[in-house]
């Protein structure tokens, strides 16, 4: 008889990770201005930021949308929600924030939102529920006629080094997107009552009624040399990637060596002392809109 696959490791603590989803909003603070007033109405009275984590769009959202309207950052977690508040006050915006899961459903969102919405956002949130159809179709039904659903989803993964980085085989970042692609499923797996989604994200908005579907995506790039800032960004982000494969045996033992090397200051071959790192990305979202 077959053993029950090992699905330990895969559970998301999103407390622990709240500083580093605040941090976030504040770095990627272009992207989310440049969106919002790309999305954003003259006549939108509501917008909801979905899994607001650091509030990033929700601080964007309530910078662009018109006087008297308001903007609901929702999240599932307290300890992210904080976060959001410290950002949301050193942006000087006013936000109403609301603890909701949206695995929870419909009545959940509905209770957090309370009116339907104009605007709804969600970012890197759908794929976290375990029936990623009927997410998207719970937060398509938040919406007003002619509203939006604009989800966050997909792209091309950064990339910031050099193929061969003079330590341990080359492509050592292509492996890295691997295994998080396979901690990715396993993730999925985990998920209790998980169900496949076998299609993309506009046929999912399609199937949950919405019509007039769109992707935009955006290229993300700063080439190097980096600026210090954006170098400790970066050394930051894959030190985070890295650390959440540690000891899964998804990343293999060669390449988890060379990344300790490569991430630890003390070491020669710390990512921080090179000149040659650069940041380049494509991220998509996908728009749906609700029939008049």
């Amino acid at each position: 008889m077959a053993s029950e696959p090992d699905l330990s490791g895969y559970e998301v603590d999103w407390s622990r990770l709240a500083d580093r989803l605040a941090t976030v909003a504040r770095h990627d603070a272009g992207w989310y201005v440049a969106l919002a007033a790309a999305l954003v109405r003259p006549t939108d009275r509501m917008a909801v930021d979905v899994g607001c984590g650091g509030g990033g769009m929700a601080i964007a959202l309530a910078t662009a949308a018109p006087g008297g309207a308001r903007v609901i950052a929702v999240d599932g977690d307290e300890a992210v929600l904080a976060g959001a508040r410290k950002n949301a006050l050193a942006a000087g915006v006013s936000l109403q924030f609301v603890q909701a899961d949206i695995a929870a459903g419909l009545a959940a969102l509905r209770d957090a939102v309370g009116a339907p919405a104009d605007l709804v956002w969600a970012s890197a949130v759908v794929h976290h529920a375990p029936d990623q159809q009927a997410a998207v179709a719970d937060l398509a039904v938040l919406l007003a006629p002619g509203g939006r659903l604009v989800l966050a989803e997909g792209g091309l993964r950064p990339r910031h080094l050099s193929w061969d980085v003079g330590l341990g085989e080359p492509g050592q970042e292509m492996r890295l997107d691997a295994a998080q692609d396979r901690w990715f499923a396993g993730m999925r797996a985990a998920l209790p009552g998980s169900v496949s989604m076998p299609y993309g994200w506009p046929e999912a908005l399609g199937r949950a009624g919405l019509v007039e579907v769109t992707t935009r995506s955006t290229l993300l790039e700063r080439p190097s040399p980096l600026v210090a800032g954006d170098q400790a960004t970066v050394v930051e982000g894959l030190r985070w990637r890295v650390d959440r494969l540690r000891g899964t045996g998804l990343l293999g033992a060669a390449d988890e060596q060379a990344w300790e090397r490569l991430l630890d200051p003390a070491d020669g071959a710390f990512l921080g002392h090179r000149t040659d790192l650069y940041h380049l990305e494509a991220r998509s979202i996908h728009i749906g809109h609700r029939e008049r």
